[in-house]
């Protein structure tokens, strides 16, 4: 008979900081854990965890020596600035002055959103349903109070909420970036965008499409729909550049013409 006894190997106590660690390190890979969100205090993580102050304190210090935590004294700890900012301050500034990117970029939100949306529609959790079901529900309040602000935050909300449901890391943290620039309207103005031929309501049927295609498990038909939405965009905002053209030659020959 074989000696099972021989299969076993001790535990060392450093294997409780390991395991600790590297539950936290998962939270923040899958973006769980964001950058800048603050963690529960020691006492609060040993008592989930079950395991003594000390063990989770190394496992913290650890995290902080990788870089992957920053402590604020007296305030707590904090995931760090992990992805950088996509450009630099003076790029930035460029870009909101003369929106020389635009293009590029909902060329690349295209093909993000339409690869987060199939596989949205092909893993999404009951959470990430209910997730995306709360945010429908607020862009068409919004749309129905005409409230502009908080049509604008939901808007960026359901982006958020379907590349969540991706479940692909590397789409949710990249995405992140681009949404927050989104929110301060370095690409573009989004209230201009709702002002062009009462495309309001044309956008809130597209979120809904996409919507209803991730919540139905059809990822043919989601990305169809993502892509859709960035072509209407594209168009719109054409379709305002070419009305503010013909309107700035309008008002010169107005001018050159003494009328």
């Amino acid at each position: 008979m074989s000696d099972l006894n021989n299969l076993f190997e001790p535990i060392a106590a450093e294997s409780v900081v390991d395991l600790v660690a590297n539950q936290v390190e998962s939270l923040i890979v899958q973006g769980i854990l964001p950058e800048g969100a603050r963690l529960p205090s020691e006492r609060e993580l040993s008592e989930r965890f079950d395991v003594s102050r000390p063990k989770v304190r190394d496992a913290l210090k650890r995290l902080e020596d990788l870089g992957l935590l920053h402590v604020r004294h007296g305030e707590g700890t904090f995931v760090a600035q992990l992805s950088g900012q996509a450009m630099t301050p003076a790029l930035i500034d460029l870009y909101a002055r003369h929106g020389v990117a635009f293009y590029d970029y909902l060329e690349y939100r295209k093909e993000q959103e339409a690869l987060a949306a199939r596989l949205a529609a092909e893993r999404a959790t009951s959470s990430d349903r209910a997730a995306i079901e709360e945010v429908v529900a607020e862009l068409e309040r919004a749309q129905e109070e005409g409230d502009l602000e908080a049509s604008e935050e939901a808007d960026v909300r359901f982006h958020s909420v379907i590349v969540n449901a991706s479940h692909n890391a590397m789409l949710i943290h990249m995405m992140r970036s681009i949404y927050d620039l989104t929110r301060r309207g370095v690409f573009y103005n989004r209230r201009y965008l709702r002002t062009i031929d009462g495309s309001g309501e044309r956008l809130l049927e597209q979120h809904l499409r996409i919507a209803a295609a991730v919540l139905a498990g059809s990822p043919e038909e989601a990305e169809a729909a993502a892509r859709d939405h960035l072509d209407f965009v594209e168009m719109s905002f054409r379709i305002g550049e070419d009305r503010e053209r013909r309107e700035a030659f309008a008002k010169k020959r107005k001018q050159a013409s003494g009328l």
